[in-house]
């Protein structure tokens, strides 16, 4: 029987997406881009989720190019895989504002171990998108921040979304990271009976990025809900 490990490790490893996007924007897919992606971020789901328990699901928005982006695990970088989750990377490096703040929020819940147990995080969309900018650069964007990227790519999210959720996820409710994020998943949820209760977290880039001063202010807000379902 496989784990719930295995089911992520899989789900990973076969994400693909071979639609027409619409003109200036790209898929980021870290897992086919980047050999070593799949590697690392299989070891972290062996570590810690290498059982067939239930768990709470976190979601965000989609990968960017220097969390999951590179890792291939939500809001974790390098830094914080080598430190905390005791999982060393030697080939490259990477520092994320959003990895900073989930990962002192994690210790405060009760270390990787603990939090890890309880919760899976992924995000709307598994695939990042970056988008051509007015300088001819490639730029993060997210799946709602164009109509027809969000038109394009509906059907597959929401069939990797009914996947994940039968790694083994609890229906009863689900949390989603950022304002916008939630307003529009709450209407996803709606159209497709997803989970019975949403409740929306700030965003840790949000918080990393305009709110530090207070960042313990939104740990314990994050606390008090996550521990208030379990």
């Amino acid at each position: 029987m496989n784990t719930f490990a295995d089911k992520v490790i899989n789900f990973n490893k076969d994400l693909k997406f071979d639609g027409k996007l619409p003109e200036g924007i790209r898929v980021m897919n870290p897992f086919r881009e980047n050999p070593l992606i799949s590697e690392i971020s299989g070891i972290f789901y062996k570590k810690f989720y290498n059982d067939n328990n239930e768990r709470k699901f976190i979601i965000g928005i989609n990968p960017g190019r220097n969390g999951a982006g590179v890792t291939g695990i939500p809001f974790t970088d390098t830094k914080r895989l080598s430190e905390i989750c005791d999982i060393k990377i030697d080939t490259f490096k990477s520092h994320e504002l959003s990895s900073v703040f989930v990962y002192e929020m994690i210790e405060k819940y009760g270390g990787v171990k603990k939090f890890y147990g309880d919760f899976y995080i992924n995000s709307v969309s598994p695939l990042g998108f970056v988008k051509l900018n007015s300088r001819g650069n490639w730029v993060n964007m997210n799946y709602y921040d164009d109509k027809r990227l969000f038109k394009t790519m509906y059907d597959f999210m929401i069939k990797c979304l009914k996947e994940q959720i039968g790694f083994g996820i609890n229906r009863d409710v689900c949390f989603v990271l950022g304002k916008k994020n939630a307003e529009i998943f709450s209407e996803i949820n709606s159209s497709e009976n997803l989970f019975h209760k949403i409740v929306m977290l700030h965003h840790p880039r949000y918080i990393a990025q305009y709110k530090l001063k207070s960042k313990n202010k939104y740990i314990s807000e994050y606390l008090k809900y996550l521990k208030s379902i379990l």
